[in-house]
């Protein structure tokens, strides 16, 4: 599996870091149509400590995360100054969990994009590992520019 973009050139894109990074590297990338990413899920992801004790397994919302994640890269290499722009949710429709992530799996995140269209973004995100669909879900993101959100 060749590298597209491994996770110094992910960190130049979008704004996530340890331990809230979801997507390790990028395999498959066609503009404005397609993306495959990969996160090698291990027994040291945070998480872990407390879900569960015993029976780690992945959180479905950050499974969800991680298709975000994997599809603001699809849309941030399409757009001009990407590093002034950030995706937010706007909506997660259609999700369905079809077997628990745990420790040892590496999920292939794919996220087709449906439709883009001025600030608004829909995705279908399918994730799988060993071949089989683990989660699935339509993402609707928001673009909008980093500097347009404040803290305080």
């Amino acid at each position: 599996m060749e590298t597209i973009l491994n996770v110094a050139q992910i960190q130049a894109f979008l704004p996530h870091r340890y331990p809230f990074l979801l997507v390790d590297r990028i395999i498959e990338l066609v503009a404005g149509e397609r993306i495959v990413g990969l996160k090698n899920v291990t027994i040291n992801e945070p998480f872990f400590q407390g879900h569960f004790p015993g029976m780690p397994v992945m959180p479905g919302v950050l499974q969800i995360e991680a298709m975000a994640q994997t599809g603001g890269l699809l849309l941030l290499n399409q757009i001009a100054e990407p590093e002034k722009k950030l995706l937010l949710f706007a909506g997660i429709d259609e999700v369905k969990f079809r077997r628990p992530v745990v420790p040892g799996d590496t999920l292939h995140i794919t996220m087709t994009l449906l439709r883009f269209k001025g600030k608004v973004a829909r995705l279908r995100g399918e994730i799988s590992v060993a071949g089989q669909v683990v989660s699935e879900a339509l993402i609707t993101s928001v673009l909008v520019d980093r500097d347009s959100l404040t803290v305080g």
